[in-house]
């Protein structure tokens, strides 16, 4: 049985807020606590908590790497069912690994590979599927969407 994290009003605010994006300046923390009434420290120990109680299992700005040189590349493989969770781990020990999740399909398994630089693609991508042991095919993004997703907690 999972129990659902309770969030009080200011994780709530602080999660909705920090959806809309941070603001691009030299202490974007300091700047996205003031509207909600904190102070910097404040914010990056409520972001820590949520993070550790799993409320949040990710979190960090969103950029389009590739106008800085980087690269995003979705990828999929094929895990065996006995050997998923040893996939997905060996995976995820990699930085480059922004996320995964899991399909019902015959590539069952994808994730997000992002590099700093477009030639670290594929060392990145060939040292990822030594340590998994799986396949990984790359699927380079041909075109962006603005998709504008919101959640509100």
């Amino acid at each position: 049985m999972s129990v659902t994290p309770q969030l009080d009003d200011l994780d709530r605010r602080i999660v909705n807020a920090l959806q809309r994006g941070l603001p691009l300046t030299p202490r974007p923390y300091a700047d996205a606590a003031r509207p909600l009434g904190i102070d910097e420290a404040t914010l990056l120990g409520r972001l820590q908590s949520l993070l550790r109680r799993g409320v949040l299992t990710r979190f960090g700005p969103l950029y389009q790497i590739e106008r800085a040189g980087g690269r995003f590349v979705l990828c999929a493989c094929h895990a065996p069912a006995e050997r998923l969770e040893a996939v997905i781990g060996a995976i995820n020990a990699h930085p480059e690994v922004a996320h995964h999740y899991a399909r019902t399909h015959y590539l069952n398994l994808w994730f997000v590979l992002a590099v700093g630089h477009a030639a670290d693609v594929a060392p990145a991508l060939h040292r990822i599927a030594a340590d998994a042991g799986v396949e990984i095919l790359p699927f380079p993004k041909e075109r962006e969407f603005f998709v504008n997703l919101y959640l509100p907690a």
